[in-house]
């Protein structure tokens, strides 16, 4: 893992939290490789944490696989040898009963993942923080997701969690200082118009810099990154697009194609895709849009 570089601001707001006396929810999101997870796990180092994520929603993941990932994790974390289990209360009952007590950071990862094919899911959590990890005065509670939408649908615009949440946080890409910071850790060191370049590229996202070495120009890096079959960017599209939009994704991916020549009004759009023009192409440019595909002007 590469040392951390970058969020101070959304650093001292997590560390914060540490001050208060009572149990904090907290919601974090962004999109895809942006680090979020490595913002969690650094602010992490503070306390007890464990970190559990959801599986990627690919066509055979049903809501009972996600269940036995879980529990997989939960065993790994805790030593657990066997666990009898019927739903999610059983297993946050097991999770509330190994942080009950002291200084202890949850995470529940890629939680639109975890919870979108089980509708007993959010209740379920909501239950169990109302209930029992609220109690523990010390403890912090952090859901986070890429998939931006879901998580303002279910969590942040949800009346089931109105009044529960303590901070809410989106994560942007890295400013380009911080871009350079990183670079340099890796030994990366480019002229300006070739860093320019570079970052017009990548952007600052985080995961794609770590991807860039030294020892090659940026037009080779970007050929190597971006060209070849095992570059990290060569499928990265297509990749993204299923994980964040599953069965809707070819709909999506129409859009972008339909954008990529310049600006449409949303009525334009639906009409280029046979919808009727209203609140489903302003929902899907939204998504678009929280997803950081797409741009309102």
């Amino acid at each position: 893992m590469t040392t951390f570089i970058g969020r101070k601001r959304e650093l001292a707001e997590l560390a914060a939290l540490l001050q208060r006396k009572i149990a904090s929810f907290v919601v974090i999101r962004g999109r895809r490789r942006v680090g979020k997870s490595r913002l969690i796990e650094e602010f992490g180092k503070s306390a007890k944490f464990y970190e559990f994520s959801g599986l990627p929603p690919t066509k055979g993941t049903t809501a009972k696989k996600q269940r036995q990932e879980f529990l997989r994790q939960f065993k790994e974390k805790f030593g657990y040898q066997s666990i009898e289990v019927h739903d999610w209360g059983d297993i946050f009952a097991l999770l509330v009963k190994e942080t009950a007590t002291g200084r202890v950071i949850i995470l529940l990862d890629e939680i639109s993942w975890m919870g979108s094919k089980d509708p007993t899911f959010l209740g379920k959590l909501k239950i169990a923080w109302d209930l029992y990890f609220k109690h523990n005065p010390e403890l912090i509670l952090i859901v986070c997701g890429s998939v931006s939408s879901w998580i303002e649908k279910n969590i942040l615009n949800h009346t089931g969690f109105v009044g529960r949440i303590s901070l809410s946080m989106q994560i942007e890409e890295m400013p380009i200082p911080d871009c350079q910071k990183l670079l340099g850790r890796l030994g990366c060191r480019f002229p300006p118009q070739e860093l320019f370049k570079l970052l017009a590229v990548t952007g600052g996202i985080p995961r794609y810099l770590e991807e860039v070495q030294g020892g090659f120009s940026v037009d080779e890096n970007i050929k190597r990154i971006c060209f070849r079959p095992d570059g990290l960017l060569f499928r990265e599209f297509d990749q993204l697009f299923s994980d964040l939009f599953s069965s809707q994704k070819e709909t999506y991916k129409k859009i972008i194609a339909l954008l990529g020549d310049g600006e449409l009004e949303a009525h334009e759009v639906a009409e280029q895709l046979g919808f009727s023009a209203g609140g489903y192409t302003s929902k899907l440019l939204t998504n678009l849009v929280k997803a950081g595909f797409l741009k309102k002007t």
